[in-house]
């Protein structure tokens, strides 16, 4: 009986047939891309919060601004709220660069209230706050466009948590007024902060020389500038653009031409803002053998031409009437995965219809209809008999 018992065990110990092998876990890319391939946004929230557990997915910040974006495009701040509340269970909470990016999460969805109340929330989560969540809820109310509140939190925070603001601080508080045309103010804010001990730095003047060119006030911006060198601030390309798009909105083509020629002497790179401000300089004017210049150096460059690039030189080429290099130019944006308007692509069509090149035009529309920018109505509008 006990032989017997002793092969019955033996048997069911060692079966015959081998064991299943286990099938192949996903990777973790595997993981992401099922996340963002998923359609419905309720499952896209659950999955979310099931790989949030996963110590390596909460290190990833692009995976969370990607989900955020695509949840606020659809207006769905409810789900926003729901994954981003999700995250304090987790121990990250009591670090400050964690809660910073929710803090910064929530002002890029327009949700300044619930990035107001995580930041005043962090010390029940056991969150130490500094300058730095103190910097990314300022941010958060130019994220969120909230412009008119930058400066009240910022004086009313600094005093009631003692938080001695630094130059960051004083940068974002400079550029809400900026946003909001109040330029004086921004000017104010530099003199504080010098009256402070904080020195502004590029970013500081850069942003208000921004403002003052824009908005048609040559003479100020001229006048910052001269005190950004006084300081010892050596102006970049960022400086110049701004100084340029000046020149151009104020007609002043002539000295746009030579400021542009000055970068060469001064060893200052252009950048694509550069090329973008003279070409449609160029095609404001009508100049369109200069813009195609400009656009071929553009080509060489480090940089690629983008939509604002095609937006003014593809209207130009079409009023020129050359529709075979607006076809080429057209090509090349949305082969690059560069958005077209459609109005854009529609006189481009039309143009070719118009030369009865209707095959190149039935090719532009398909190409078009293709790129991820969207459902548009592009017609092939055909010439009367």
């Amino acid at each position: 009986m006990s032989s017997s018992l002793s092969r019955l065990h033996r048997i069911f110990a060692s079966p015959s047939s081998k064991p299943l092998a286990n099938p192949t876990a996903p990777t973790r890319k595997d993981l992401i891309d099922n996340l963002f391939k998923e359609k419905t946004l309720a499952i896209l929230v659950e999955n979310f919060k099931k790989l949030s557990a996963r110590p390596w997915f909460r290190k990833n910040d692009k995976i969370y601004v990607k989900v955020i974006r695509r949840l606020a495009l659809a207006k769905e701040l409810p789900k926003i709220e729901e994954v981003l509340e999700h995250q304090k269970k987790f121990d990250d909470i009591t670090n400050e660069g964690f809660a910073m990016r929710l803090i910064s999460l929530y002002g890029k969805a327009g949700m300044f209230r619930h990035a107001f109340k995580l930041f005043d929330d962090m010390p029940e989560l056991k969150c130490a706050r500094s300058v730095k969540s103190f910097n990314t809820l300022l941010n958060a109310t130019i994220q969120s466009k909230n412009f008119d509140k930058t400066e009240k939190l910022f004086r009313e925070l600094s005093s009631r948590l003692s938080m001695t603001p630094d130059h960051y601080s004083y940068n974002i508080v400079i550029k809400a007024f900026c946003e909001m045309g109040s330029l004086d103010s921004a000017v104010l804010m530099l003199d504080e902060m010098e009256k402070n001990g904080v020195n502004p730095d590029l970013v500081s003047f850069n942003t208000i020389l921004n403002g003052f060119y824009k908005s048609g006030h040559f003479s100020d911006g001229e006048r910052i500038w001269a005190r950004m060198e006084e300081t010892g601030i050596v102006p970049n390309i960022i400086s110049f653009n701004a100084k340029l798009q000046g020149l151009v909105n104020g007609s002043k083509i002539s000295e746009a031409v030579e400021l542009a020629k000055q970068l060469q002497s001064r060893e200052v790179k252009p950048d694509h803002g550069t090329y973008n401000i003279l070409i449609k300089c160029c095609c404001d004017v009508g100049n369109l053998d200069e813009a195609k210049r400009l656009y071929d150096q553009f080509l060489k460059s480090d940089f690629a031409p983008n939509w604002t690039t095609y937006e003014a030189l593809i209207p130009c080429v079409c009023e020129k009437g050359d529709f075979n290099l607006a076809l080429k130019l057209s090509q090349e944006c949305l082969g690059s995965n560069c958005y077209l308007n459609a109005d854009t692509v529609q006189v481009v069509v039309d143009g070719l219809v118009k030369e009865s090149k209707v095959e190149e035009a039935k090719k532009l529309v398909e190409l078009k209809s293709s790129t991820n920018c969207g459902h548009w109505n592009l017609g092939m509008r055909q010439e009367d008999e």
